[in-house]
């Protein structure tokens, strides 16, 4: 990738052998491997749509939108020259409290659980089994 906004799109080589010489005009080669460079990415639904910017043979730039199943897509790179990274806006993740063996134990407020698996006092009966059956 040139450091520009964008996505590096990098596929299987089952893929890229799959697609054969009609893929090839849109790739770019990298130490990583060859991949797209795309503007914009829609991975909602079973195909992955990518805008790409080309250039027609007159010199004129144009915009492509190239469309293949997802399970072709090895890994998708977010390139982002200002200063944010990923998919979507990035929210402080909350702290959590501890969980695993060496946890504190939890308690629950007094009369949420019943005593010995007895119904509470409040709560309706529940229906005698049907003697018919």
């Amino acid at each position: 990738m040139n450091g520009k906004n964008g996505y590096a799109v990098f596929f299987f080589p089952q893929a890229l052998e799959a697609l054969g010489d009609a893929i090839k005009p849109y790739l770019q080669d990298s130490p990583a491997g060859p991949h797209l460079v795309c503007q914009e990415i829609d991975t909602g639904g079973a195909l992955i749509e990518m805008t790409l910017e080309g250039v027609t043979t007159e010199g004129r730039s144009v915009q492509l939108e190239l469309m293949v199943p997802g399970s072709m897509v090895r890994m998708i790179v977010s390139s982002q020259s200002d200063g944010d990274f990923g998919f979507g806006p990035r929210l402080q993740a909350a702290t959590l409290p501890a969980a695993g063996p060496t946890a504190e134990p939890a308690h629950a407020p007094p009369g949420a659980i019943p005593d010995g698996g007895a119904l509470p006092p409040d709560s309706p009966k529940a229906p005698a089994p049907d003697d018919d059956l």
